[in-house]
């Protein structure tokens, strides 16, 4: 659909997992120019992973911090990997990075890139505050698992894909709070504010940027899609 805006929620572990993945990036940006060509406009969050939580975790050996403090650790890391991510896309993204999802916000560009906002918040709840701002009912998290599952796979064996799940049914599988340090799908606030809003989320293994190509052409992927 021309004109449509779709927010990426790009997992830190893929723009660095053990060091900066330039081959990815790359790639990453020839298809969202592909895409912005047929008229698409794109929101790209950036998260902070594995190195966020090698920070925190260094931290907390150290001083042990406070949640506050290690909210506040990873809200920096995702605000350097934005301002990495904008440098990427410098010819042809929105000068500076959004970092109050709830501002007043003129997007009459083909990129717009955001990160942390505050302590308490994920980029995931970050990135659906912006869809809430933009009016926006569509976002891919950009993870580095291929689908949710019925049960953790790192602990029961027997654990199922789930391909296609509404929002009442996947919140049940999240825990009730966020946890600055917790490795969850999906963050359970932004799950809320998600449901209530009526969106698409998409979650999906990042790295497959073929598979996401499938999600933007409208055909058969492989990921979870959760809706109302």
């Amino acid at each position: 659909m021309k004109n449509e805006i779709i927010i990426l929620s790009l997992g830190g572990s893929l723009i660095f997992p053990d060091e900066i993945d330039v081959e990815f990036l790359k790639k990453f940006k020839e298809l969202i120019i592909k895409y912005i060509k047929k008229g698409k406009k794109f929101v790209i969050i950036t998260g902070g992973g594995k190195i966020c939580r090698r920070y925190q975790n260094a931290a907390y050996e150290i001083s042990k911090l406070s949640d506050l403090e290690r909210d506040w650790l990873g809200i920096h890391v995702t605000r350097m990997n934005a301002r990495f991510v904008r440098s990427v896309f410098n010819e042809i993204a929105k000068p500076g990075i959004i970092k109050d999802p709830t501002e007043k916000i003129k997007f009459k560009g083909s990129i717009l890139i955001g990160a942390g906002w505050k302590p308490g918040c994920s980029t995931d709840y970050d990135a659906v505050l912006l869809a809430k701002n933009l009016k926006i009912k569509k976002m891919v998290n950009m993870s580095n698992i291929e689908h949710v599952c019925d049960k953790d796979p790192n602990k029961f064996k027997d654990a199922k894909p789930i391909n296609n799940i509404n929002w009442k049914d996947f919140r049940k599988l999240l825990p009730n709070k966020w946890d600055p340090g917790a490795n969850v799908p999906f963050d359970p606030v932004a799950a809320r504010e998600a449901d209530r809003l009526g969106m698409e989320v998409v979650i999906m293994n990042g790295k497959n940027l073929e598979n996401l190509e499938k999600y933007l052409d409208g055909k058969d992927f492989v990921g979870t899609k959760i809706h109302p």
